[in-house]
């Protein structure tokens, strides 16, 4: 009897649809055969789905929509967000009351870290930007959206009137940078430079448009390979010292 080679059926769009499964399993924290069961789906066939030996179905894409309450617009095309009732880089407006700077409570204050770091000025890897002599403070904010995020400052008017020359961002960094929620605002990380913009989907998959809030400000075509890191903002955080 002779074995023939199992044929793959799936799309490109198939393809980034797997690829966004894949970011929830990891991201929940599930292994596939849990991961099966919690969407209620065979795992033999969840396997299939995502190795290519089957195209993906409505009726699957619907199960992880219902059972995980995941964005059936995001499962589909990567827009909007994974999850619908998250809600990211909103303005939050933080009393300098909230802000710890005081060596003395800085040790034992257990908020958001505040880093003396200019995400828009300059290049340093990731490595090199969060490093515990970097901490300048803490923000005690208990609806921060992420446990794992960090606050940096940001300079400029490019993201102009949604991040202000001065304010503050709560980033969160990324293990894979292929996983890319189109439409939201990012640092990204550059061979010479730090931006803060939308990043926006290209006609041509291997690059990015990296757009600006300010429309004085054109938009920037990039190769996806010249990205060397991004972060996720979470959060814009404005700090007033009226308060």
């Amino acid at each position: 009897m002779v074995n023939l080679p199992q044929i793959i059926v799936n799309t490109m769009a198939d393809k980034e649809i797997a690829e966004r499964i894949k970011f929830l399993m990891k991201e929940l924290n599930y292994r596939q055969v849990d991961f099966a069961q919690k969407i209620d789906v065979d795992t033999s066939n969840l396997s299939k789905y995502l190795n290519g030996r089957l195209a993906m179905s409505d009726a699957l894409i619907n199960k992880i929509v219902v059972n995980l309450g995941v964005s059936k617009q995001w499962l589909e095309t990567g827009e909007d967000l994974p999850f619908a009732k998250q809600q990211p880089q909103q303005l939050v407006t933080v009393p300098e009351s909230r802000i710890v700077t005081e060596p003395s409570r800085i040790a034992a204050s257990r908020g958001t870290p505040v880093y003396d770091i200019d995400v828009t000025a300059g290049y340093q890897p990731q490595a090199r930007m969060f490093t515990d002599d970097q901490i300048i403070g803490f923000i005690d904010l208990p609806d921060m959206a992420n446990a794992n995020c960090r606050i940096v400052r940001v300079s400029g008017d490019s993201m102009s009137p949604v991040i202000r020359n001065g304010d503050y961002i709560a980033v969160r960094e990324l293990s894979n940078l292929r996983q890319i929620f189109w439409g939201q605002i990012y640092v990204v990380i550059l061979d010479d430079y730090r931006l803060v913009k939308y990043i926006r989907r290209h006609d041509d998959p291997s690059m990015v448009i990296l757009r600006s809030e300010n429309k004085r400000y054109d938009d920037m075509e990039v190769e996806r390979t010249e990205i060397r890191d991004l972060m996720f903002v979470q959060n814009i955080l404005h700090v007033d010292t009226r308060m």
